[in-house]
């Protein structure tokens, strides 16, 4: 059982600087101007919740889900994500860079126009994400699971996409110079482009 359930609180311009939450749980609450500095979260869950201008600077997530939430405006500098979901959460103006994200489920996340730049995400699922008008540049995306993804202009450029699925990529909707992918990859793209192999 959760050590502690929340619900509906709202916290602003709280210190939690480094803490260490296991075990929680938080349902429909709003933080506003958290210092999550360094924090650390296992197996904390998080339904419905918004968070406006919170710093998550250098802190751990493991096995912890965002589900529904809404990022803003905040700060994901250094920031990890273990094995966490994050399915139908918004993030939007948000510093995400350099972002490490390994495994876990990143499925409906909207990232429109975010930027990604040099960014990692490992063995993520990521169905149906939003990476509409989002600057990849140079970021690794390796083994994801991006089927049904919406990528309409996206910045691919030197991304390595390998292992990845690209079914939902339209090669002229996105810019793919020097982008990294493996040979069943290539294949995908021709035949996107509408060219015959053989």
């Amino acid at each position: 059982m959760p050590e502690l359930v929340v619900e509906g609180r709202e916290f602003a311009d709280e210190d939690w600087y480094g803490e260490d939450m296991v075990d929680r749980v938080y349902s429909g609450c709003t933080f506003r101007r958290v210092d999550l500095t360094e924090a650390t979260t296992r197996r904390v869950t998080f339904t419905g919740c918004t968070f406006a201008n919170v710093r998550f600077n250098a802190s751990r997530h493991h096995d912890t889900a965002l589900v529904r939430c809404v990022i803003e405006r905040s700060e994901l500098f250094d920031a990890e994500f273990t094995g966490c979901k994050l399915t139908g959460s918004t993030i939007t103006d948000c510093g995400t860079r350099p972002l490490r994200v390994t495994g876990g489920d990143w499925s409906f996340v909207t990232l429109t126009g975010a930027d990604l730049r040099g960014v990692t995400f490992t063995d993520v699922r990521m169905r149906e994400v939003d990476l509409s008008r989002a600057d990849c540049t140079g970021a690794t995306l390796t083994g994801v699971d991006l089927s049904a993804a919406t990528l309409t202009g996206a910045d691919l450029s030197g991304t390595d996409l390998r292992g990845s699925d690209l079914t939902a990529l339209d090669p002229s909707a996105v810019r793919l110079s020097g982008a990294i992918i493996d040979a069943d990859q290539a294949v995908v793209i021709a035949q996107a482009l509408g060219l015959r192999i053989g």
